[in-house]
C-alpha cells in the first residue's frame, strides 16, 4: 500500500509540473503574440508617419507662413482704415473681421493639404453662416451698409447731409448705425441698411453753394428800382462771392403780386448766415424805399342796380 501511493504522489507532482509547463508555455506565447502586435502596430504608424511628414510638414508651413500674410494684411488695411472717417470701434471691427475670414482660408487650405474632405467642413461652415444671417438679417444688413458707407464715400464725419427728411452735421459713422446731429442740436441715429437706400444730399460735397431766394412785390411796385436795390444790396455784402455772377429776375406774374429771383453763390460756411443777412436786408430796403410787399387779397367790386 506504501509503494501505491508513493508512485500516486510522484504520479500526481508529474502531472502538476507538466500542466505548470504548459501554463507556462501558453502565457509566454501570448506575451509574444502581444509583443509581436504591439511591433506590428508600431511599425505601421511609424511607416504611416513617414509617409505622412512631409504633408504634415507642408501643412504646418501653410499654416504659419499664412498666418503671418493674413496678420500683415491686417496691418495693412488698419492702416489704410485709419486714414478714413469712421469711428475706433468700426475700425478696429473691420480689422478684427479680415483677420478672422483669412484665418478661416488659411485653416482651410492646411486641411485641405493633409486631405482632410473639405465638403463636410465647407457644408458646416455654409449651414453656419446661413443659420447666422437669417438671424441676424437687419443687424447683417445695417453692418454691409456701414461697409458701403466706408469704401463709396458719399459723405464723412463732419459732412452737412439731408438724408432721411433729417438735415444735419454728420458726427460719426459706426459698424451699425449713422449718427447726425441736427442744427436744433438733436442727435439722430440712422440705421446703415436705410442710409444706402435713402436718397443723400450732400451739401458740403463741393465748397460753394447757391441761396435762392424769392421777394414779391406789388404791381403796383417799380421793378426795376426793387432790382437795383436787391443788386445794391449784393454788392455791399462781403459774404456773397462775386462768380458766379448773381441773378436777380422777375420770375412770376402772381395774382396778387410779382416775384423775383434772387440767387447768390456763397461758401458753404456762410449759407445759413448771408440767408438771413439778404432776406432782412431786402425787407428793410423795401420799406426804405415805399416798395410794397403785398399780402394776398381779393378786390370786390359792387355793381349798382339798374
Amino acid at each position: 500500500m506504501t509503494s501505491f501511493y508513493s508512485l500516486t504522489e510522484e504520479a500526481s507532482d508529474i502531472i502538476t509540473e507538466e500542466a505548470s509547463a504548459d501554463t507556462t508555455n501558453e502565457v509566454m506565447g501570448s506575451i509574444q503574440e502581444s509583443v509581436e502586435k504591439t511591433s506590428g502596430l508600431l511599425n505601421d504608424a511609424l511607416g504611416y508617419i513617414q509617409k505622412a511628414l512631409p504633408t504634415v510638414i507642408i501643412a504646418l508651413v501653410i499654416l504659419i507662413v499664412g498666418i503671418l500674410i493674413s496678420k500683415l494684411i491686417a496691418k495693412i488695411v488698419g492702416k489704410a482704415v485709419s486714414k478714413s472717417n469712421v469711428n475706433g470701434s468700426a475700425k478696429s471691427f473691420l480689422v478684427s473681421l479680415i483677420k478672422i475670414i483669412l484665418y478661416i482660408a488659411v485653416i482651410i487650405m492646411a486641411l485641405s493639404v493633409l486631405n482632410v474632405p473639405m465638403s463636410s467642413i465647407i457644408t458646416i461652415l455654409g449651414a453656419a453662416g446661413l443659420a447666422i444671417s437669417l438671424a441676424l438679417q437687419s443687424c447683417l444688413s445695417n453692418l454691409s451698409g456701414g461697409f458701403i458707407i466706408l469704401f463709396t464715400k458719399p459723405f464723412t464725419a463732419g459732412d452737412i447731409i439731408e438724408l432721411d427728411e433729417t438735415v444735419g452735421t454728420v458726427r460719426d459713422i459706426g459698424i451699425f448705425y449713422t449718427k447726425i446731429v441736427t442744427f436744433d442740436n438733436k442727435t439722430v441715429f440712422i440705421p446703415n441698411g436705410k442710409v444706402t437706400d435713402a436718397k443723400i444730399v450732400n451739401y458740403t460735397e463741393t465748397p460753394t453753394r447757391r441761396i435762392d431766394l424769392k421777394f414779391d412785390i406789388s404791381y403796383s411796385a417799380d421793378f426795376g428800382r426793387a432790382r437795383e436795390v436787391i443788386l445794391e444790396i449784393i454788392s455791399n455784402e462781403k459774404l456773397i462771392l462775386k462768380a458766379p455772377e448773381p441773378i436777380v429776375r422777375m420770375s412770376a406774374h402772381n395774382s396778387s403780386s410779382i416775384s423775383i429771383d434772387v440767387l447768390v453763390w456763397v461758401n458753404n460756411a456762410d449759407y445759413l448766415t448771408e440767408r438771413y443777412n439778404m432776406t432782412e436786408a431786402v425787407k428793410a430796403a423795401f420799406d426804405e424805399n415805399g416798395i410794397e410787399i403785398p399780402f394776398p387779397q381779393l378786390d370786390i367790386h359792387v355793381k349798382d342796380k339798374v
